[in-house]
């Protein structure tokens, strides 16, 4: 049990698990990609965990580069999408393949890929350590997913409550749940 901000999170899914469903959706990525030089664009700041997990896993050429924004207030999205830093990198011609922490509204990646789309990828992947598909209902796919989850509030390998809990290893979900 871990405490963060007064709420309790009880172990969710261990380390281990989390790093073999990491290791499939490299083999994934690897195989789609294998013949170009994609371009990862990790979305922070939860991604940084999933997105460095995962690159060092890959044995292709490939580049990476960070996005930053929020939809986050406590545990709750607040559903509005607030870009930070944008991109810097050549995109147009490019095969990008987004990251995520989680995906659970879609709002997130929504905006992210409607902005990447303006600069004329040759194609734009999206890659999840998790996914909540009780929760997304958009209509864009989610073309690598290491875990589903159902809709519970989780914390740990780059996700986080209010700032905190993104070190912890595996994923915790509130108690309760």
């Amino acid at each position: 049990m871990v405490t963060l901000h007064g709420k309790n999170f009880e172990p969710f899914i261990s380390p281990q698990q989390l790093d073999a469903a990491i290791d499939a959706v490299a083999t994934k990525v690897a195989a789609r990609y294998g013949d170009s030089v994609p371009l990862f664009l990790g979305v922070l700041n939860g991604s940084y965990f999933f997105a460095s997990e995962l690159i060092k896993r890959l044995a292709i050429p490939c580049e990476i580069s960070f996005v930053k924004v929020a939809s986050y207030h406590g545990t709750v999205s607040s559903g509005t999408v607030r870009e930070l830093i944008g991109v810097q990198e050549r995109i147009a011609g490019r095969h990008v393949v987004v990251l995520e922490d989680i995906v659970d509204t879609g709002n997130t990646i929504t905006h992210v890929v409607e902005a990447l789309r303006e600069k004329s990828p040759a194609s734009i992947a999206i890659a999840s350590m998790l996914l909540k598909p009780d929760v997304y209902k958009k209509d864009l796919p989610v073309d690598f997913v290491a875990m589903e989850i159902p809709n519970v509030f989780v914390v740990g390998s780059g996700l986080d409550h209010d700032g905190l809990g993104r070190n912890l290893p595996g994923i915790y979900r509130i108690n309760g749940h």
